[in-house]
């Protein structure tokens, strides 16, 4: 009897000795490299691999020298400077893709091999993109060291490369093609043999003639059973290698079992009982379904991926900026940060920038949902995955690969990607119990009908197997989801955890943060007074700005900003926490604090209403008063009108913040929100959402996502501010990429439509499995049309959730 391998599954050659040692138990191998890869595995304590797995593994080669060079390679940090970020204490992370997985034992086994590494930090590997995201200690791992670990257990990885990716799932798109077209040429031709059979008169077509057609079915079906069915085996029979009843498993049952009884019909020369043209003919529909069904979903999902194809391959580089604007081409993946870049109109801006020279406007709206045009001007930043629209921009460069804002927004995607939403999970249970109790459902069925009629039974059997559909169960949430999140990211909103949108659907409050988040966090001059007819408010700035000229205080930058004085005043002299004093025409003049301008006045400023919250300076000389400034941090242009849609949308509003008193109770009034609570600690502000919560409350949290980390964490769902770079480490459960709080409403009633879809789903698929089962067991549905009550339940779920996506004109 001949041996096969126990890695690769393959014929082990005679003559061959090569052993896998597992404990006392010894394994063939058919090949040095399966012995290496095997012994590798139970070496690491892995072995488990080989219980879970769905498919064998490829037949492994020992790596050769001129592999591990080409792997080594990759510890050059020039090479990495495309796809692996560095971060603080000499921490990398690498987008890589894997070549060779096959089902989710081959991710379990990836991501243990590769946490075993000592120095790896975390491993999170997208089994639906086979992108990787790994994070290591550069002081104690290298790059080589991960490449050649996973190659080691017989995969392969490599940066990730968006067109290898695609020209992967281009090839799998090629092969469901092909199977489709061998099943409905089958189809049509057994269809052809079968329709005189059906229509003829009994004893109207000649024995020899009827099972020369018997026989031609038979032959045109064996390329659909050989062929175009293999998906549902190989599912079926990963389902069988993890001891679970999967969504292929009654399918396949039933193409086998009818196959198997036409032919023993045929055979036989029982001619009641070949139905070969059903078999062609569900194999066709259920693969036409499932092709159909996977565009959906990759149309569902395109949003996500589309991030990461923006970035252009090469650009053009000012090496003699100024003297010269002649340019040279040079590869995006060679590019440093202070490098001078030449971006021309309608070009893709590779790198996070500011514009040094030009005039023009980009297009930001895959990565800030803004459809508006963003005028570009002398010291703009630019972001990368941009268009310039208008002018050439010339651009130094801040930021590139790993480190723009583009990447960061990537990473979260993935992050997002990896984790499965609650009702996923619940709904892939049920519908692996629900596949259980249809196999139990079928095998009663053929024993009913043994007795009632056995002619038959066995086609009332497979038309229970194939009619109910529990993909459409675990497609509803899924695939609602995937095109929700796809729709948020062209608005502006990135969902970084897999329970957001479920969450964001049964919120009753939500608490707002102050600075930052309702306002810009800018301090800004808000409103100027003068008290002396003869003295302009423009005079009066001016001055104060003289005096404050080269102060880097936040109060001062607010009154410096726009039109600067023309010189600075003379002696000045600074008072810390008081103000400045200077001379200005040969007079004496102080701006700071009411109590130390009333040293010189010799007159204490009257307290007044006049912009409550506000921090007031005042301006004064030896003569008296002479102006007073309130400055402050002005809340968001949208802020109002977020306040009020959500108030309107049935919401409680809270605004909590560490500011003080004045301010806060300014901004909630300015607002419209009743609840508000200032001067509040970090830790007074996670109480505060506490006892929300013990009240019963579900609070969505909205805040910048620094310093307000515990009490982001602590919310039910938490959304953070964007903002710049700063997205890579936000801790919210959403991103708002472009800080546009309008987006907060508009999430809601995506999330709320989201649930809306889920529900519907769940109820068409629970319905139609409750009606079609009946059906199917009782004998009022054929095989041929159980399949396509099948395909048509899973693309009506499907194109449901795409409903989420929006459409423009």
């Amino acid at each position: 009897m001949t041996e096969h391998c126990f890695h690769c599954g393959l014929p082990v050659p005679p003559d061959t000795h090569f052993t896998i040692s597992e404990s006392s138990r010894r394994h063939p191998a058919c090949c040095a490299g399966c012995q290496s890869v095997a012994q590798a595995i139970f070496d690491a304590g892995l072995g488990d691999y080989y219980r879970h797995r769905e498919a064998s593994g490829q037949q492994a080669q020992p790596l050769p020298p001129e592999v591990m060079q080409q792997i080594a390679l990759y510890d050059d940090e020039a090479l990495q400077q495309s796809f692996v970020r560095a971060e603080p204490d000499n921490v990398r992370e690498a987008a890589l893709m894997l070549e060779g997985i096959t089902c989710a034992a081959c991710v379990w086994l990836v991501e243990q091999q590769l946490l075993r590494l000592p120095g790896a930090l975390s491993v999170d590997i997208n089994y639906t993109s086979h992108r990787a995201r790994v994070r290591w200690d550069n002081a104690r791992l290298r790059l080589s060291d991960i490449l050649g670990a996973v190659t080691r257990i017989g995969y392969r990885a490599h940066p990730y490369d968006s067109a290898r990716q695609e020209a992967l799932q281009q090839k799998e798109r090629k092969r469901a093609i092909n199977r489709l077209w061998v099943a409905g040429l089958s189809m049509m031709q057994v269809m052809m043999y079968a329709v005189p059979i059906y229509v003829a008169q009994v004893n109207e077509i000649e024995p020899r003639f009827l099972w020369m057609l018997h026989w031609a079915s038979f032959l045109l079906t064996l390329p659909v059973m050989l062929y175009s069915a293999l998906p549902f085996y190989r599912g079926a029979w990963r389902d069988l290698q993890a001891r679970r009843v999967g969504m292929d498993t009654p399918v396949a049952i039933g193409i086998l079992t009818a196959f198997g009884a036409s032919s023993w019909a045929l055979f036989n020369h029982i001619a009641q009982g070949v139905y070969f043209d059903s078999v062609s003919m569900f194999v066709f529909l259920l693969l036409g379904g499932r092709y159909l069904e996977g565009m959906a979903r990759r149309k569902a999902g395109e949003a996500l991926e589309s991030l990461v194809k923006l970035i252009p391959a090469f650009a053009h580089r000012l090496s003699e900026w100024p003297t010269t604007r002649q340019t040279e081409e040079i590869a995006v993946s060679m590019l440093e940060p202070g490098m001078t870049l030449l971006v021309r109109p309608g070009e893709t801006i590779p790198v996070d920038g500011m514009v040094l020279d030009g005039i023009s406007a980009s297009n930001e709206s895959l990565l800030t949902g803004e459809s508006r045009p963003v005028d570009k001007h002398i010291d703009s930043p630019v972001i990368a995955g941009s268009v310039n629209l208008t002018g050439p921009l010339v651009v130094r460069i801040t930021d590139t690969g790993p480190n723009t804002r583009l990447a960061a927004i990537a990473r979260l995607l993935d992050q997002a990607l990896a984790q499965k939403p609650r009702l996923a999970v619940l709904a892939d249970r049920f519908a692996s119990l629900f596949v259980a109790l249809l196999l139990i459902t079928a095998a009663l069925s053929f024993a009913a009908w043994e007795f009632i009629e056995p002619s038959r039974a066995l086609w009332i059997m497979v038309a229970v197997l194939v009619v109910s559909c529990p993909c459409a169960l675990s497609l509803a949430t899924p695939a609602a989801l995937t095109a929700a999140g796809g729709r948020l990211a062209h608005m502006g909103v990135l969902v970084t955890r897999g329970h957001a949108l479920e969450t964001m659907g049964r919120i009753t409050d939500v608490v707002f943060d102050k600075t930052g988040t309702l306002t810009d966090g800018d301090m800004q001059l808000l409103a100027m007074q003068t008290y002396r007819p003869d003295l302009s408010e423009d005079t009066a700035l001016a001055l104060a700005q003289q005096l404050e000229t080269g102060s880097e205080h936040p109060l001062a930058r607010a009154l410096l900003a726009g039109a600067v004085a023309p010189h600075a005043a003379a002696a000045l002299r600074n008072y810390p926490g008081r103000g400045v004093e200077g001379m200005v025409d040969g007079e004496t003049w102080r701006l700071g604090q009411a109590e130390f301008i009333a040293e010189l006045t010799g007159r204490t400023p009257e307290t007044d209403d006049w912009q409550t919250g506000s921090s007031l300076i005042w301006l004064g000389n030896r003569h008296g008063l002479a102006a007073r400034f309130a400055i402050g941090d002005q809340a968001r242009p949208e802020a109002a009108q977020t306040v009020d849609t959500l108030a309107r949308l049935g919401l409680r509003i809270h605004l909590l913040s560490g500011d003080g008193e004045g301010a806060v109770a300014r901004l909630a009034r300015q607002l419209g929100i009743a609840h508000w609570r200032a001067a509040a600690t970090p830790q007074e502000k996670l109480d505060h959402v506490a006892g929300l919560q013990a009240a019963g409350a579900r609070i969505l949290m909205v805040g910048d996502g620094i310093n307000d980390a515990p009490v982001l964490a602590r919310a039910d769902l938490s959304i953070a501010m964007g903002g710049g770079t700063d997205v890579a480490r936000a801790s919210g459960d959403m991103v708002l990429i472009d800080d546009n709080l309008n987006l907060i409403a508009q999430t809601w009633r995506v999330a709320k439509k989201t649930q809306r879809i889920i529900r519907q789903n769940l109820w068409w698929a629970a319905a139609y499995n409750l009606v079609a089962l009946p059906l199917a067991v009782s004998g009022h549905v054929t095989p041929w049309l159980a399949s396509l009550g099948m395909a048509t339940s899973s693309l009506l779920v499907v194109s449901n959730a795409l409903r989420l996506i929006e459409r423009k004109a």
